[in-house]
Parts: structure tokens; sequence; C-alpha cells
């Protein structure tokens, strides 16, 4: 196996390297499921984890059983982190690729008055997560095997938030994490994150439930997003098609940033 193929691949197009395993947080729904299913779709197993057994138990057989098993808990647990990457390994016997999915914004309104135990909560679960399950699945495979990570941020880490300001600056340290990652674990592991912009899933209802077409008015594109939107990308910077990508972040956002500076 070439030094290329070790820092993470998917080995080409649909149906190639089916010996692959990822392990995707918070993937009973939206996001995260959205990227569990195209990586399905690719041949790979996968591995998800998600707070709620029913969801997950459901989200496992639309994934299909002999493809996916789940591990529920919640993602700033050290143990859950440890067993579901333990789950992992014993299910499939490899890890190559980890998706850090899970996230919470349990808080809105200007930082000058919010709870900083509520920011802490945000900051354990968006961030301490992601580098505990970044550090388990590199010591259990990849620092020996090579792989990939893909970090889900938020466009709300790349420019001020209004009224969700611990939530985007939690994004913000994700981003950077993300190159923190990149540099340590290169060559043999790849890391990049994803900047979704409004995602039509249960976690931003809020955003745009009963107001579907003002929210989406100021995308150039005319649409909110969709899981699948960002399940294509992150299966692409996953797989041997991203080989020399790492450190960086893709903004997937209907072309919001575009309207920037425009009155």
């Amino acid at each position: 196996m070439t030094q290329q193929q070790r820092a993470g691949g998917a080995d080409g197009p649909q149906g190639a390297g089916s010996d692959r395993v990822a392990l995707v947080t918070g993937a009973s729904r939206g996001i995260g499921y959205g990227i569990a299913e195209a990586l399905v779709a690719r041949g790979h197993r996968v591995c998800i984890t998600g707070r709620g057994e029913e969801a997950l138990k459901d989200a496992v057989e639309r994934l299909g059983a002999g493809r996916a098993i789940g591990v529920p808990g919640k993602a700033h647990h050290e143990e859950h982190q440890a067993e579901a990457v333990a789950r992992t390994m014993e299910a499939f016997g490899r890890v190559d690729y980890l998706v850090n999915n899970a996230g919470t914004n349990p808080v809105f309104g200007p930082v000058a008055d919010v709870d900083l135990n509520a920011v802490r909560k945000v900051f354990e679960t968006n961030v301490l997560s992601a580098l505990g399950f970044a550090q388990q699945t590199y010591k259990a495979w990849q620092r020996e095997n090579g792989g990939a990570i893909v970090n889900i941020s938020s466009i709300a880490g790349l420019a001020a938030s209004p009224f969700v300001g611990p939530y985007g600056m939690s994004k913000a340290a994700m981003i950077n994490m993300t190159m923190q990652l990149a540099h340590e674990f290169a060559p043999l592991v790849r890391v990049n994150a994803i900047a979704p912009g409004v995602v039509k899933t249960k976690f931003a209802v809020a955003l745009y439930e009963g107001r579907e077409e003002e929210a989406a008015a100021g995308y150039p594109l005319g649409r909110l997003g969709v899981p699948e939107d960002i399940g294509g990308a992150a299966a692409f910077l996953l797989s041997d098609e991203a080989g020399w990508i790492t450190g960086q972040t893709l903004a997937i956002e209907g072309g919001i940033f575009l309207n920037s500076g425009v009155s």
C-alpha cells in the first residue's frame, strides 16, 4: 500500500474500497445520517453513534444491518468515545475514517448575557468530543495504517453569528483544531472540515420552520441545504480523490457568502 493510499482514501468510485470502515458521530438522523448513507453507498461499512437508542437502531436498519452498527451514548463522555472505537474495531477490525458530526446548540441570545455553564456544554460536545474521538481513532488504527478525518463545523464558525455566538465560537475552534490535527497527523492521516450553511434537519428546524422560503431567499442557489449535500462532500474528502487535501475547510453554503458586502 502506497503512502497516498494510506493517507486517506476510498480507493475510487462507488463500490470500490469496500473494506474501509468509518465512524460517524451524531448519525441517527440529519447530516450525520446523510454522511453515513453516502459512505455505505460507496461500499463502506459504518459505525454510527447517537444519544437515542431507538433512533439509532432504526438508522442502522435503514443503512443495512450487515453494513452498519450503532453505539448509543453522549459524544462528550470519554467512556462512550472509547466504547464506540472499540466496538468498531471488534465488529470490523479497523477504523479508517472518522466523521465528527455530533453537536449541540442549547443557547440563544447575546454573549454578554450567556450562562457560562451553557457555553462549557457547547464546547464539551462540539469541540472536546471531536478531539477525543480523533485521539481514539488515531491510536486505535490510523496512526499505523492511515486514514482520514472530517469535522463538521459551520458557517457560524467563519463569521460573527448573532444570537448563536457560543455555537459559532465552538465551530471556529473546530476549524482551528482541524488544522492542528492535519499538521500533527500528517502524512498518513488527512484531516479536513466542512462548514455547512442552514441544512434542513431537526437540529436546525428553528431557523426555517414556517418560513423556509424567506430563509432560503438569501441563498443565491435559491434553497436551503439537505443532508445529501453534505454527505457527498464528506465522502469525497475521505476518498483518494481528495488525497492531496488536508487542513482545509470546505464551506457548503449555497453561495450565501457571495452576498457579503452587498447592500
